[in-house]
């Protein structure tokens, strides 16, 4: 299986252009931006709940706990909230009606219970790339977009492999892209 490509900063616009004038665009938005701008996996990004986002008084949290049964290997971790998704989630969380805390966060057309699954979502990020004419792009590219950025702006691959939930850097060091731009910066770094 060919790795999944770094999305470009235009790419982004591209996507969120699209989004933006597609049903459920607000909805569709807040999923694409935990991934590219948390780095979160398509699979947890499915599994999300209200609870997961909301304190019982209501208070927006700007740290996600993801318990080991919830995330891929088994290895529980914190998603850390940017401003830029808190002031997003916040947004998007007004927008809805919703029933009760332990809600899906983000719900198919079949109802308000009845939340997306890792496969739904997965073909959902395929069939919005290919439709805004992003090509090679995959529902894993937003978190290589993550980790590749972070790297490009001198973080550390061990704060990497932490957000990424990763024991190991050498799986890290896969997500991160190097293109021209980077290597420029890094010269003019002597």
């Amino acid at each position: 299986m060919a790795a999944a490509k770094s999305l470009t900063h235009a790419e982004i616009e591209r996507a969120l252009a699209y989004i933006a004038v597609n049903a459920n665009a607000v909805r569709n938005r807040m999923m694409f931006l935990l991934t590219t701008n948390a780095g979160m996996r398509v699979s947890e990004v499915a599994d999300l709940k209200l609870s997961d986002v909301l304190d019982n008084d209501g208070t927006l949290r700007s740290e996600v706990l993801l318990a080991a049964h919830r995330v891929k290997h088994g290895h529980a971790r914190t998603v850390f909230l940017n401003n830029l998704l808190c002031t997003e989630l916040a947004a998007y969380i007004h927008s809805r009606k919703w029933i009760d805390i332990e809600q899906p966060l983000f719900t198919t057309h079949r109802g308000p219970r009845r939340p997306f699954s890792a496969n739904t979502l997965t073909q959902y990020f395929y069939w919005m790339y290919r439709n805004a004419g992003i090509k090679g792009a995959s529902s894993h590219s937003g978190r290589k977009f993550f980790l590749t950025s972070l790297a490009g702006k001198g973080v550390s691959v061990f704060v990497l492999a932490a957000l990424a939930g990763h024991k190991s850097i050498t799986t890290t060091q896969r997500y991160v892209s190097v293109n021209d731009d980077v290597k420029r910066r890094a010269v003019e770094l002597v």
